[in-house]
């Protein structure tokens, strides 16, 4: 019952029934009834009409108004298709407050999480109950707007049209629109003002952590224009500074799905994080005495730093630096992996790309869109999102940009963020991170990976909602910890309501002062500074669930050393072990991550040889390396035929898996030892249970055996 009672609060469940056969124990959660729990035969279970008048009951749907909206099915079409266990609580939840009258619905639902499709799935009820009849959705980017069409609102087919160019048709009853589509629409008037305020039902506003958010904004005209209709906003980040925010204007959220829930189900995709740390970022850089910019100009002689990259200053080696740790990650693991690159503005985004265009040469001359910059200003960039965007489509393979992808596009198959920007809103680090958390099972992404050039990840750490990285990728080589954090910098804000990067060329993001938008400045471009990484630091989990800030293998050389003193007395303890995997378990849950160290190091070594080298600083050899070994020293001769070919099979499942799968006697009841015979049969091969148990001891023994 206790375990049931968790499942029924995640899934928003009021009653809650075990069973041993005989009859039933019944919870009920709504507090109506005397006792809450209570038992009951099995001729009185509760019939469906039953439990949906005491669901009624509890959720004071008291008139056939209200009953007729809550009990409106969901869409259902031939995919089979249907909504997710948070997504129907979400969309239940949201029914049900319009049904009692509530007109001001906030939603908070991670990257990834199906946010559009809640929304398809609510329009659709309300729609088809004819609770509401004509629905506006509002975005802010074109993107979002085709996708959306496209995607989950296909189903409304003719009834629905999306409003370009200010044209109003009003003969519609589902209409999408950008914000910027119906405002702007003249000197004396809006677009959205074609519309009589109360010919909208419902507005949905989606990203309304955006525009929408801010109270004096342009955009919240819109939905005071519509102020009779139901007003629901979707959101990854409710956003609540000083002068903005969602709860303000929608009240609190009604249902919250975080990216942590979302990994713990298994619904989103969880993320690694790699910090690299570069000297002139932690140091700052100050020009040496007459130091000239690249057209000759002198340098104001002061110290630099992470401010000032890319936005008033340009280091040219340290563009290069990220372009080559970029490129060698990538090299590492797969260079046809999406990626996406946030740069500080458009400027930065074209000198990042032509970077990794010359640290990738071959791939950029078999194709010339390997690398692509995709900002608001660029048309061809633009064009080229949706095959970025497209599983299918190889290219482009790496975007950069600056803030034209940081919401809202669907990367499903996007394996590495990286963040050369100097982020300054928690809304915009979740949307970014955002573009990672998508699983797609048919390409191979399970989980994605945040390279993090400007420490930003330390400033955002979000573990209640975001959750705790873990980290299965090589740190390089042992490195100090990073250097102290340097101060937040103030909110940049962002520029509503624009269709394109909001950083011009030649502008700096500053917050607005007395108007908008900022100054024109001269950025300073020099060249022939001195840039290094300086260390890099990974983050992962140890086994209880304790973020790990030191180097993997300094960690492992500490735990390992707090069980034994010497390679000598490792070597002692491993061969007096009565099994082996008994040790392995105890060295785990001493702290020592062996599936992370196995990824670190990159060779296929067991958890022997992955001490010896690590810890001890031994030469290792590769299981298959122990496996073939043993075949040479024609150990087996001592054996019989049939006894000969089960121990080779152990020594195949050793080399494929480690130690483990030859530990265990289940391993004779699977495939291939079945062509052997049966368990016992093949226990009878060796004289009995306790000689065959010897045998495979002697095995481990000579596939430990110096070389």
């Amino acid at each position: 019952m206790q375990q049931a009672l968790e499942y029924a609060r995640i899934m928003d469940i009021p009653f809650v029934y075990t069973s041993n056969g005989d009859g039933f124990v019944e919870h009920d959660k709504t507090g109506k009834s005397n006792p809450i729990e209570k038992e009951i035969s099995l001729d009185n279970f509760p019939s469906p009409a039953e439990l949906w008048s005491r669901y009624k009951d509890f959720k004071n749907i008291d008139t056939p108004e209200t009953e007729k909206i809550v009990s409106q099915n969901y869409f259902f079409d031939r995919s089979g298709r249907s909504p997710r266990y948070y997504q129907s609580i979400a969309i239940n939840r949201t029914i049900e407050a319009i049904a009692h009258g509530q007109n001001r619905i906030l939603l908070v639902m991670a990257t990834g999480t199906g946010k559009t499709y809640t929304a398809f799935q609510i329009i659709h009820r309300l729609w088809k109950s004819n609770t509401k009849k004509r629905i506006l959705f509002l975005a802010d980017r074109n993107c979002l707007i085709n996708q959306t069409k496209r995607g989950d609102f296909k189903h409304f087919k003719d009834k629905m049209t999306i409003i370009r160019k200010h044209k109003i048709d009003k003969s519609y009853e589902i209409y999408l629109a950008l914000y910027q589509g119906i405002t702007n629409y003249n000197d004396d008037k809006d677009a959205y003002r074609e519309f009589s305020p109360d010919f909208f039902d419902l507005v949905v506003v989606d990203e309304c952590h955006r525009g929408s958010a801010a109270s004096d904004s342009a955009w919240r005209e819109i939905l005071r224009y519509f102020n009779s209709a139901t007003h629901i906003g979707l959101t990854a980040t409710p956003r609540e500074t000083r002068a903005i925010s969602n709860i303000e204007y929608f009240g609190e959220p009604i249902y919250t799905y975080s990216l942590k829930q979302g990994i713990e189900d298994g619904f989103l995709a969880p993320y690694k994080v790699i910090r690299i740390n570069i000297d002139i970022d932690s140091e700052g850089w100050r020009p040496e005495k007459y130091k000239l910019d690249n057209v000759g100009e002198p340098i104001e002689d002061r110290l630099y730093n992470l401010k000032d990259y890319d936005r008033t200053l340009v280091i040219e080696e340290r563009t290069q630096t990220v372009g080559f740790r970029i490129s060698e990650y990538l090299k590492a693991t797969n260079r046809f992996d999406k990626t996406i690159i946030f740069c500080v503005d458009i400027d930065h985004a074209q000198r990042m790309r032509q970077t990794l265009i010359n640290e990738n040469p071959d791939l950029a001359l078999e194709n010339s869109k390997y690398v692509m910059k995709i900002t608001g200003d660029d048309i061809e960039g633009k064009m080229e999102l949706d095959n970025f965007i497209n599983p299918e489509e190889r290219y482009p393979v790496i975007a950069t940009t600056s803030k034209l992808l940081t919401t809202g596009v669907d990367a499903q198959t996007c394996k590495l963020i990286v963040l050369d920007s100097n982020i300054n809103s928690m809304t915009e680090f979740k949307q970014i991170i955002g573009r990672g958390t998508r699983i797609n099972e048919e390409y191979g992404k399970h989980f994605f990976t945040i390279m993090d050039f400007r420490n930003v990840t330390r400033l955002f750490a979000d573990p209640d909602f975001d959750g705790e990285p873990v980290q299965i990728y090589e740190p390089g080589p042992d490195d100090p910890p990073v250097p102290p954090d340097d101060p937040t910098e103030p909110d940049a804000g962002e520029n509503e309501g624009t269709l394109i990067d909001p950083e011009p060329i030649g502008r700096i993001n500053e917050p607005p002062t007395g108007g908008y938008p900022p100054e024109p400045f001269r950025k300073v471009y020099v060249s022939g500074v001195e840039v290094k990484i300086i260390n890099e630091r990974v983050q992962y989990l140890d086994s209880e669930g304790k973020l790990i800030t030191q180097s993997l293998t300094d960690y492992t050389r500490t735990n390992v050393h707090k069980q034994f003193k010497s390679l000598d007395n490792f070597l002692q303890k491993w061969n007096e072990a009565e099994k082996i995997q008994v040790l392995v378990n105890e060295l785990e849950d001493n702290g020592v991550l062996f599936h992370e160290l196995s990824e670190t190091v990159g060779k296929d070594f067991d958890p022997f040889d992955l001490i010896c080298h690590v810890v001890f600083d031994q030469p290792a050899l590769t299981r298959k390396e122990r496996a073939d070994n043993v075949k040479k020293r024609n150990y087996f001769t001592k054996y019989g035929e049939q006894a000969k070919a089960v121990l080779e099979t152990l020594l195949d499942k050793y080399s494929d898996g480690g130690i483990e799968n030859i530990e265990s006697m289940n391993i004779l009841s699977i495939t291939p030892f079945d062509l052997y015979g049966t368990p016992v049969e093949i226990l009878k091969m060796f004289g009995g249970r306790n000689q065959y148990l010897q045998a495979v001891k002697e095995l481990e023994q000579e596939i430990y055996k110096a070389a």
